[in-house]
């Protein structure tokens, strides 16, 4: 088409895009800032229960074989368990639905009842929200089943890196949760600059990080979550929105 050299720069500024995504640490920063916004917290002696967000489990597999199987998000149910049977008293509320967009899955809440009830969760304590199809839907829903109480501690659990997105619409959705990061993709201090030597790792960590920052904005310009990038409670926010931990704030 007689472009010859708008093309080569075209080519060239690709190239050039692709490697610094798949072999520069720039997917661990992205996601890091993510992850650390909430630390997790010191727990107390007493909860009264355990949110779990949706996205453990593979709902495409679960459908088409007829078997529960976890994808790798799955310390967002493991982690629960481990809980659960730390605080014997404390409910499970396990919040997620169909969420497919091109094709109708089956709720997660199926493959969630077969793991929790087969590792020996009673079924009184489990609640389970099969509605919910996005974040918001999340909170809003959990805060009509959970039923919290004046004094009540309730943990929500999710990937540290949802964890700002999902506390923004816990607050919207007017249930005091205390933020309980899981499944963490980056490591902490001085290695968040190596990157993997797997390349398509590293661009995976892009498109996470990229697809929640996108999160994030929507939601905040659709009003369902309380700030463009909420942080812990007693954090100083900023006039842009952002703000920055304060000290020894977990929730």
């Amino acid at each position: 088409m007689r472009w010859r050299r708008t093309g080569l720069t075209l080519v060239v500024l690709a190239v050039a895009s692709l490697a610094v995504v798949s072999l520069s640490p720039l997917g661990l920063l992205m996601m890091a800032s993510l992850e650390d916004r909430f630390p997790r917290p010191e727990l107390p002696e007493t909860i009264a229960g355990i949110v779990v967000l949706g996205g453990a489990f593979d709902t495409r597999i679960a459908r088409t074989r007829g078997r529960s199987e976890f994808n790798e998000a799955a310390d967002r149910a493991t982690e629960a368990l481990i809980l659960a049977r730390r605080y014997p008293e404390a409910k499970i509320l396990f919040s997620g639905g169909d969420a497919a967009i091109l094709a109708q899955d089956i709720p997660e809440t199926l493959s969630a009842k077969e793991f929790f009830l087969g590792a020996g969760l009673s079924p009184d304590r489990l609640i389970l929200d099969n509605q919910a199809r996005d974040t918001f839907e999340n909170a809003v829903f959990a805060r009509q089943l959970a039923d919290p109480k004046p004094g009540e501690t309730w943990l929500l659990i999710t990937s540290a890196f949802h964890m700002a997105r999902a506390v923004g619409c816990f607050r919207q959705a007017d249930f005091d949760v205390l933020p309980y990061p899981v499944d963490y993709r980056t490591p902490g201090g001085a290695e968040v600059w190596r990157p993997s030597s797997a390349s398509v790792r590293n661009v995976e960590k892009v498109h996470f990080a990229i697809r929640e920052y996108l999160g994030l904005l929507a939601y905040w310009m659709q009003g369902r979550t309380d700030a463009l990038f909420p942080a812990p409670a007693g954090a100083t926010v900023t006039p842009a929105g952002f703000s920055a931990p304060a000290s020894g704030t977990a929730g």
